[in-house]
């Protein structure tokens, strides 16, 4: 055992002691962290315009800020992007996070003083609570790979360095990581995808690697890149001593099949839950579910019930109001300056001692052409059910509603890419469209009133996905393909590749 993995150990057992007293009295910390929040920004723009003082009670706080999305709050960061100080947080950000956005173009969100240690101090705290469980530090005396974004930094008008999050990150990554880590800062700068993989796999694949971290559609392309290259069977062959993936961005459920068959086993893995906004939780167990909530690290939370979310006002709630197996829309106000903000992300809880969560989806991103909203847990547990009884293995896949089909009822549309076909392809989409039945009442009440018939399904070609992205100009990057859409753009480009592939 090396010395750096003995003084980890060690590290890890300090931290693991002092976050698990922090996650027990999350509630009181709560409350502090909106206190300070908010005597620290009474005196900026923003704070003065809603009447911010350290007293101000979470009740007062919700009559004085609307909850916002990014183009709500786009005049007062505009302002900071500009370059004036002192507008949504005291000073200017270190960085911004550029990321795509949807009405207004790209997003700028900031990274200020205070809350770069939640980002940088939340995915070493998942790493030092995973040995401090396990005893297992070994993955630091090999190879790490982070699949990211590009490392270079652009300039705001105003001067603030500006890039994505995982490529800002990067360059704040402890120094005794840096010798072990992987790719280089050229490969990584690398902007096409498809140029990027191949640099990737050729400095990696003769190394000892430990550890991978990445948005698991990345991993994944990657993982079959260096089977192509190297002629192995498996990961594992090229890598005997990798024993740890890190992940988030997406569920990993449906992906889990076809990771085991790439790598050639399963390994542990840590889920977290970052974002440009904030890093909201980790995975501190191995075999509990769900993600500590980040309760004292600089990031304010609300609740909104997503039963509610389309209402005119709808409910905000508290950490000490929330209940088990509700689904909740995340709402923030934190250090970086994000008051009230609206992240698009919807959770549920599956634990009140400590706070545990799991993201369930996009609030944004669902299917309900006949208000039946089917969102991203319902679909993605379907399709484990559907593995389990009738086995197949998959790489994506994406429902849309077909709300004017030439024959018949209107119906969900889903289209697969399977790695491996299940045997009965007609009971797998049974299995599927009864799964969500029972998942979602409105979809089954729809189904038996004869309003819907039962999902069709299409098998599409193996690098469907791959190539729909890549001809919508979102392959890399921190694009995903989506899961669920109200809509049928995605849905009709994958149509054309399987008309083509015919």
């Amino acid at each position: 055992m090396s010395f750096k993995s003995i003084l980890s150990k060690l590290l890890a057992r300090h931290v693991a002691r002092k976050e698990a007293r922090i996650a027990l009295d999350g509630i009181k910390r709560q409350r502090a962290t909106l206190r300070k929040l908010l005597t620290m920004a009474k005196d900026t723009v923003f704070g003065k315009e809603h009447g911010f003082h350290s007293e101000m009670s979470h009740q007062d706080f919700i009559k004085a800020v609307p909850v916002r999305d990014y183009e709500a709050l786009k005049p007062w960061m505009d302002r900071v992007v500009a370059g004036e100080s002192d507008v949504l947080w005291p000073g200017m950000p270190l960085y911004f996070c550029k990321t795509s956005g949807t009405t207004s173009g790209a997003k700028h969100i900031p990274l200020t003083k205070e809350s770069m240690s939640n980002h940088i101090g939340s995915a070493r705290n998942a790493l030092l609570q995973f040995i401090a469980e396990t005893g297992n530090a070994s993955f630091l005396d090999g190879k790490m790979i982070f699949l990211q974004g590009s490392s270079i930094l652009t300039n705001t008008p105003g001067g603030v360095p500006t890039g994505r999050l995982s490529g800002i990150v990067a360059h704040h990554v402890p120094r005794y990581l840096q010798k072990n880590r992987l790719p280089s800062f050229q490969a990584n700068s690398i902007e096409s995808w498809k140029e990027k993989i191949d640099a990737i796999v050729h400095e990696t694949k003769d190394q000892d690697l430990r550890l991978i971290s990445g948005i698991p559609s990345w991993v994944q392309n990657y993982f079959e890149r260096l089977l192509e290259v190297t002629g192995a069977e498996n990961v594992l062959e090229v890598f005997p001593r990798f024993e740890l993936f890190v992940y988030g961005g997406v569920a990993f459920e449906p992906y889990r099949a076809k990771f085991k068959e790439l790598i050639g086993a399963e390994i542990p893995s840590i889920e977290l839950f970052p974002a440009s906004e904030g890093f909201f939780a980790y995975q501190d167990r191995q075999h509990e579910p769900g993600l500590r909530l980040n309760v004292d690290d600089g990031i304010f939370y609300e609740f909104i019930p997503v039963s509610t979310y389309f209402d005119e006002n709808p409910a905000r709630l508290g950490l000490e109001e929330v209940e088990l197996d509700v689904q909740y829309a995340l709402v923030l106000s934190s250090n970086a300056g994000l008051w009230g903000y609206d992240i698009g992300d919807s959770i549920k809880f599956v634990s009140l001692n400590p706070f545990r969560i799991v993201v369930t989806g996009r609030i944004k991103h669902f299917t309900s052409a006949f208000g039946e909203h089917v969102i991203a847990e319902e679909v993605e547990g379907a399709i484990g059910d559907a593995m389990k009884e009738m086995g197949g293995v998959i790489t994506e896949f994406h429902v849309a509603p077909q709300v004017s089909p030439s024959d018949g009822l209107p119906f969900h549309e889903w289209f697969i890419e399977f790695q491996e076909l299940p045997a009965d392809l007609e009971a797998f989409a049974s299995v599927i469209n009864q799964s969500v039945m029972e998942r979602n009442p409105y979809y089954r009440e729809l189904i038996a009133g004869s309003i819907l018939r039962s999902a069709v399904m299409h098998p599409l070609p193996a690098g469907a996905f791959h190539q729909a992205m890549e001809g919508l100009g979102r392959l890399g990057g921190q694009n995903k393909p989506p899961r669920l859409a109200n809509h049928r753009e995605f849905a009709e480009t994958l149509c054309q590749i399987e008309m083509e592939a015919r």
